[in-house]
């Protein structure tokens, strides 16, 4: 099954849930993600599915609430950022309060009049009791990233809408503050959308006005310490709670896909991801699945698949930084391509993504030391090389022979 054929599945799956619910109330139960379920009955004890727009607070109580708030100063220090990504990605970007009140959003021009159509815009309350169950609203009560693809929103006028919200936290405190969500329509549905918007999160949260926290000295990351930590760049490494796990290419594909899915998958969307059109049957993906219940201790859920543990990834790291300017800091986090030779689908094309994501930051920034490090991973990029030379003109440098040296050896 195609990347599109599976989504239009999996909507059409959706569809069939959320008017079986409407229609007969807790029948949807096998049909729906738990906290989907949970989240439709309470949104059904407020709303009417039917609602046509969400509530609009009174706009000097929002203007008051945000402006010079951390929250206010943080989006500004970032806010180029942050729209560049909803304009190359024709999203909606929003930020709110802890009660789900949109205080700034920015999207690209198609869905910033789909967003003003619903009121997805500053004022606009998207609590559950407002308009039914949303990725923004499961990110607040949850405080857990949170992902709500087409007619799992309990509203139909947001029935084409796919949405990613991660919660954001003052970094001195841990007290939630908001989220963030990053809205698009169903049919974009990509692999890292959760994953963008947690960096997205990490992101605003270092902009933050604060006196007493520090970022990591080596970076603006923050890494979990527990958990499931995972190495997919260049030589694949997993470790849980630091002991490493043994798995085969195969297990780690799987994991790795699980991981980029927090919101958990079908055994058929996962099949499609991992396996793209090879006639492999579902029984045994069923067996890998297993092989890694055990490996991780139980800590993977079914219907859908889903990891019941904090999860780090250096794909994380390296997209995080770069996202942030660190271009020399993403360089040196970056270990190579991701999983060579994997034949999933969904992980070759997050290893082009990323691949490019870097080298692009060095033809924007090609910082001498940062290229060579770089070239000893693509010693035929000669582009990015050239880029640093230029960079350099006539001003002398340490760098400067290596650099030659490097594009004599990649013509020669």
């Amino acid at each position: 099954m195609s990347g599109r054929s599976a989504l239009q599945a999996r909507r059409m799956e959706a569809v069939r849930a959320w008017t079986t619910f409407v229609e007969h109330g807790d029948e949807a139960g096998p049909l729906v993600r738990p906290e989907i379920l949970s989240s439709w009955q309470r949104s059904g004890a407020a709303i009417e599915p039917t609602v046509d727009q969400a509530p609009m607070s009174d706009e000097g109580d929002t203007a008051a609430v945000y402006n010079g708030s951390p929250l206010q100063i943080a989006v500004s220090r970032v806010e180029e950022e942050l729209r560049r990504t909803a304009e190359d990605g024709d999203l909606v970007l929003a930020v709110t309060d802890a009660e789900t009140r949109i205080l700034w959003t920015y999207g690209g021009r198609v869905m910033r009049r789909k967003a003003e159509s619903v009121n997805f815009v500053a004022g606009g309350r998207w609590d559950e009791a407002s308009v039914g169950t949303n990725a923004l609203a499961l990110a607040v009560r949850d405080g857990t990233p949170s992902m709500v693809f087409s007619a799992e929103h309990y509203a139909s006028i947001v029935h084409n809408w796919v949405c990613w919200a991660a919660p954001l936290r003052n970094p001195t405190t841990g007290e939630q503050i908001g989220v963030i969500d990053l809205s698009t329509t169903w049919d974009r549905t990509h692999p890292i959308g959760l994953a963008t918007a947690r960096m997205m999160a990490r992101m605003i949260e270092t902009a933050m006005p604060h006196s007493s926290w520090r970022p990591p000295q080596d970076s603006t990351y923050l890494s979990v310490q527990a958990g499931l930590s995972m190495t997919l760049l260049g030589t694949a490494e997993t470790r849980l709670d630091g002991q490493r796990l043994l798995l085969n290419r195969r297990q780690t594909e799987i994991l790795a896909l699980l991981a980029l899915h927090p919101e958990g998958l079908s055994l058929e969307q996962l099949h499609a991801l991992v396996y793209g059109e090879q006639s492999v049957t579902l029984s045994t993906l069923k067996a890998e699945v297993s092989h890694l219940r055990r490996s991780l201790g139980g800590q993977l859920a079914s219907r859908p698949y889903r990891l019941l543990m904090p999860v780090d990834t250096d794909v994380d790291r390296v997209l995080t930084l770069v996202r942030q300017g660190h271009t020399a800091a993403a360089v040196d986090a970056y270990g190579g391509d991701l999983l060579p030779g994997t034949n999933s689908p969904a992980l070759c094309e997050l290893a082009d993504f990323v691949a490019v994501a870097v080298r692009e930051a060095l033809l924007a920034d090609p910082r001498p030391g940062a290229v060579l490090r770089y070239t000893e991973l693509a010693p035929y990029d000669t582009e990015v090389v050239e880029a640093a030379l230029a960079g350099l003109g006539n001003h002398a440098h340490p760098d400067r022979p290596l650099l030659r040296a490097r594009l004599a050896a990649a013509r020669g």
